[in-house]
C-alpha cells in the first residue's frame, strides 16, 4: 500500500484552484490512538460562517481528483472536510488496492460508521480556524463514499442532510433505516452495472418501511462514477458532465432547504 503523504498528491496541478481562493488543508487526527489526516477544503474569500459537508471519496480514497471534486462542491457556499477512511499510511494507488481496503470496511459496517463520525467531528473541530457554522453540518459521498454516507445516517448521525453519488445501497441491517434523523438524498446513474436494479429495490424498500424522509433520483443514460472527469470505461465507470451538473445542483438544493430550517 502506498505511503505517500496526503499533501502531494492533494496539492498537485491544483495552482490554479489555489489562485482562486481555494484553500486545501491537510488536517490530522486521530481514531482509537491511529493516526488518520483529512483534507479541508474552502474558498477563503468568504469571512462569514458557512455550512460544513464532510466528503468520503471514492474508493481511491484522498487524490488529486478528490481534492478537485471537493472544491467544485464546496465552491463559495460551503466548508468540506474530505475524510480519511482508511488511515494516514494508506493510500491506495489503483482499484485492486482500494478493492482490498474498501472490502474491509464493507465487511465490518460499524467500523465504517466510526470512522465517518470521527471525520464529522474533525470537521467540526475546524469552527475557529475557518468560517464554519457547526449546526449547520450534512454529509455527501461519491461511490464507495456514497455507500458510506448512508451508513452514516442509518447510524442515527444527528446531520442535517446525507446526499450518495452514485454509490453503493446495499446494507447488511436495512432495519437500521428506523435511526435516520434526516433527509437523504441518492443520485444513481440509471445504467450503473455496479448497483443493479435489485439493489435499487432493496434501498427503495427498506427506506420506505422506514418512513424515512428520502429521494431517488435516476438519470437516464449515466453508469458509474458519473460525476468523476476521469472515468474513461464506457457503460460502466464513465463521466457525464450534463448529469453530473445536474446532481450537484440536486445536492446544493436539498441543502439550501434544509440548512434554512
Amino acid at each position: 500500500m502506498n505511503k505517500k503523504t496526503l499533501l502531494p498528491l492533494a496539492f498537485a496541478g491544483l495552482a490554479g484552484l489555489a489562485e482562486a481562493g481555494v484553500v486545501m488543508k491537510p488536517v490530522e487526527y486521530e481514531i482509537d490512538g491511529e493516526p488518520f489526516e483529512g483534507l479541508l477544503v474552502y474558498d477563503d474569500k468568504v469571512t462569514t460562517p458557512r455550512p460544513g459537508l464532510m466528503m468520503v471519496p471514492s474508493w481511491l480514497g484522498i487524490n488529486e481528483n478528490t481534492a478537485k471534486k471537493a472544491a467544485r462542491a464546496a465552491s463559495d457556499k460551503y466548508v468540506i472536510f474530505v475524510a480519511d477512511m482508511y488511515g494516514k499510511a494508506t493510500r491506495p494507488t489503483g482499484p485492486d488496492e482500494a478493492k482490498e481496503v474498501t472490502a474491509a470496511l464493507r465487511a465490518d459496517r460499524p467500523l465504517m460508521r466510526k470512522r465517518a463520525q470521527a471525520a464529522v467531528d474533525a470537521l467540526q473541530k475546524q469552527q475557529g480556524e475557518v468560517a464554519l457554522d457547526t449546526d449547520r453540518i450534512g454529509a455527501i459521498g461519491f461511490c464507495f463514499g456514497g455507500g458510506t454516507v448512508l451508513e452514516l445516517a442509518r447510524s442515527g448521525a444527528p446531520l442535517k442532510g446525507f446526499v450518495s453519488f452514485h454509490g453503493n445501497l446495499d446494507t447488511p441491517n436495512p432495519d437500521d433505516a428506523k435511526n435516520i434523523k434526516a433527509p437523504v438524498l441518492v443520485l444513481h446513474g440509471a445504467d450503473d452495472p455496479a448497483v443493479p436494479q435489485a439493489q435499487v429495490d432493496g434501498f427503495v424498500a427498506e427506506m420506505k418501511a422506514a418512513k424515512a424522509d428520502w429521494q431517488l433520483v435516476s438519470y437516464g443514460g449515466a453508469v458509474h462514477s458519473f460525476t468523476s472527469p476521469v472515468a474513461n470505461v464506457p457503460g460502466r465507470n464513465e463521466y457525464h458532465p450534463v448529469v453530473a451538473a445536474r446532481a450537484f445542483k440536486a445536492m446544493d438544493d436539498l441543502f439550501a432547504e434544509v440548512f434554512a430550517q
